[in-house]
């Protein structure tokens, strides 16, 4: 992908925020504790997007900061997570001050920021000893169907390309990067698996006729299925301790 088409889908969401929190998997409760662990924290929700992620991380008990550069995306996490403090800013400039926070998660976002700055970034806001923890609904794709439906929407839409991360890959502030996987599901029906499918950043930055294709062949897939249905997913979840 070039830097052009990276900029422009990883700023895709906003126009469609409403349909992507309607539409868009939450995240397994299990997951967010391996990363954060049991006790009550201070925790900044990275690329918080319309705060799928922020609001289990407030319904485990947490107090959040959801960070989100998008103003649309941003004003539907502000409306429908109001126990959240909402605030503009990327991973790149996160508005909070050195060390204040005890955890940083990012839900479904990491890959459009990872890299040096982002990496310093949340090392500056984090206090010593604290965890930074991204992770990622991935479409169960060892289901035939589920792999059916990856092929229609292309697996260049961020959802199968992920894979394990180094154990450096934070960089030398961190410790060793760990891995875990958590299964996870979503109820569907015909139309939420439509929306759902033209929710993805490949799908909203194609042309009118690759969309239509899209929607025409997921609606087929998802008349063989039996009314309502869940998709499965691997929640993959990683997480290392700030050393320094």
């Amino acid at each position: 992908m070039d830097e052009r088409t990276f900029h422009t889908r990883r700023l895709s969401f906003g126009a469609v925020a409403d349909h992507y929190d309607r539409v868009r998997p939450s995240y397994p409760e299990a997951a967010v504790g391996w990363i954060l662990g049991a006790a009550p924290a201070r925790v900044l929700d990275l690329g918080a997007g319309t705060g799928l992620l922020t609001r289990v991380l407030i319904e485990l008990g947490h107090e959040v900061i959801a960070v989100e550069p998008d103003a649309r995306m941003r004003a539907v996490c502000a409306a429908r997570t109001p126990d959240a403090t909402v605030v503009e800013g990327s991973a790149e400039a996160i508005p909070v001050s050195d060390g204040s926070v005890d955890g940083v998660v990012a839900g479904q976002s990491y890959h459009w920021f990872a890299g040096a700055d982002g990496h310093a970034e949340i090392a500056r806001v984090l206090r010593p000893g604290g965890f930074f923890g991204p992770l990622w609904n991935l479409r169960d794709e060892t289901v035939e169907w589920v792999d059916r439906l990856s092929a229609l929407v292309s697996r260049e839409d961020g959802s199968s390309h992920q894979g394990s991360l180094a154990a450096d890959a934070f960089g030398a502030a961190f410790g060793p990067v760990e891995g875990a996987v958590f299964a996870h599901m979503r109820g569907h029906t015909t139309e939420s698996l439509v929306e759902l499918a033209l929710s993805r950043s490949y799908v909203l930055t194609a042309s009118p006729e690759r969309r239509k294709e899209v929607e025409v062949g997921v609606r087929a897939l998802a008349a063989e299925l039996p009314q309502p249905f869940d998709l499965p997913y691997v929640t993959r979840a990683y997480r290392a301790r700030l050393v320094r």
